[in-house]
């Protein structure tokens, strides 16, 4: 059993066991996920006859979270596809914002949605979308991919409402206004840099290939069969919208009634506006809505849609049973002991907390909670702004997504990216991302002593 350095040692060759497995060996990343899992599982102080336990609670508790999330967001992404939704959406992004400008419209896309919904629904539902402007444009899916993922974690880690940062700033004491304020116009340049920018220069070093073949053939099906009736791009719009605002209406709500939580409006929002309701109501509409539109009948279209998901729930929660596996052995606990006893500045010290808990969790959420649970209370005694400090932990927050977290295989197989080019684009993007956002916080606090709330 292995214990302490030991141990963290053990993780960092259980990662590149499993490299080795999927990359070399050609192992479906189920099976190897599943192995790797139940082999640092063995080397922990994890007991033998707990493990499957450990490893089915894992699984299972990611599923529970995002496993009717993700079957529903592909049936609704297959009938924005079979509609030709999809492509009016594209087509028209592409006419107002010109070739050359549609990666700045899809970041400012996922920046704006991922402040409403959660990482994982909003990527699932604009995946279909980022697929089409790869081959309208002729750029690169990566540079695609990158840039809505990268937009939509550097949201989700740092922009309240989502829980992360909520608690940061419960945590550390800051005013939620202020901090809401202050995580935005840190997001702006983070996502410009390790989106936008990382994305493109990764995007040429990626190219599409094949990948998109299939994509390709459907779109010209489409285009070659017709309904006699084309659909309106407001109407695509519309429905591409629907889930968000479902979602969006909740949040809204909670805000609205906040003094008043268990009104019957707040609650009637609560259900609908659930990310698995919301889609839920999303797919059902479509059923309807897009029936005139359709190349297939929908009986065909749910069909290929639940042909995609299987592989993708299956490796999304083996992801699941790695992080649980990692998080039981205490790895966390482990970095939080070496990090305490380093002496180095506080920002830098909080960032690092974070990142390192990050990429050993394999949740965002969690490495946010318990470095500001630790951090943020000593704020004031560590002579640093509440607000800089809690947005450092949340930059700490955005990179370094490994195998051991379920978002990264969400979006390597919604993505279609292998594993080592989801660490090129996610991995590496998000760690770019996350420096880009500690080097403004260290730029803000030049101006601490001038800026409202600092």
């Amino acid at each position: 059993m292995l214990t302490g350095t030991g141990l963290i040692i053990g993780f960092i060759v259980a990662l590149i066991v499993l490299f080795v497995l999927i990359i070399k060996l050609k192992w479906d990343a189920f099976i190897a996920l599943l192995v790797v899992a139940i082999g640092i599982g063995l080397i922990s102080n994890i007991g033998v006859r707990d493990l499957p336990g450990v490893i089915a609670d894992g699984f299972g508790g990611t599923l529970a979270g995002v496993g009717i999330l993700i079957g529903l967001g592909i049936i609704f992404g297959q009938f924005l596809a079979a509609s030709g939704a999809i492509e009016k959406i594209a087509s028209s992004m592409i006419r107002a914002f010109g070739v050359k400008r549609s990666p700045l419209a899809l970041s400012a896309t996922a920046t704006t949605v991922a402040i409403p919904v959660f990482f994982d629904a909003a990527f699932i539902i604009l995946n279909k979308l980022v697929q089409s402007l790869s081959i309208k444009t002729k750029i690169s899916l990566a540079t695609f991919v990158a840039i809505l993922a990268i937009g939509l974690i550097v949201s989700h880690s740092l922009i309240i409402p989502t829980p992360g940062p909520l608690i940061v700033a419960d945590n550390t004491g800051s005013e939620i206004g202020v901090f809401f304020l202050y995580g935005l116009l840190v997001a702006i340049p983070a996502t410009l840099v390790g989106g936008v920018l990382y994305g493109k220069f990764i995007g040429k070093r990626i190219p599409n290939g094949d990948r998109l073949s299939d994509v390709t053939e459907e779109m010209e099906e489409t285009e070659q069969v017709s309904t006699g009736k084309e659909m309106p791009t407001w109407l695509a719009y519309a429905m591409l919208a629907l889930p968000i605002v479902l979602i969006l209406s909740n949040t809204l709500m909670n805000v609205v009634f906040i003094e008043n939580p268990e009104h019957i409006i707040p609650t009637f929002f609560a259900f609908i506006g659930d990310k698995n309701t919301a889609l839920l109501i999303s797919v059902i509409t479509a059923l309807f809505v897009f029936r005139p539109y359709l190349k297939e009948d929908s009986k065909t279209v749910m069909t290929q849609a639940f042909e995609s998901s299987g592989m993708i729930l299956l490796i999304t929660g083996a992801g699941g049973a790695f992080g649980k596996v990692v998080q039981e052995t205490g790895i966390g606990d482990l970095l939080i002991d070496m990090m305490q006893g380093v002496n180095m500045p506080v920002l830098l010290l909080a960032f690092l907390f974070a990142q390192l808990l990050r990429a050993a969790l394999g949740s965002a959420t969690v490495a946010l909670i318990t470095t500001s649970s630790i951090l943020g209370p000593m704020a004031v005694e560590l002579g640093a702004s509440p607000v800089l400090l809690g947005l450092a932990i949340c930059a700490g927050g955005i990179g370094l997504s490994l195998p051991n977290d379920s978002g990264f295989w969400v979006v390597s197989k919604f993505g279609r990216l292998s594993m080592m080019e989801t660490l090129r684009v996610w991995s590496l993007g998000g760690f770019i991302a996350g420096l880009t956002a500690l080097g403004f916080i260290y730029f803000l606090t030049m101006f601490q002593n001038v800026l409202p709330g600092l």
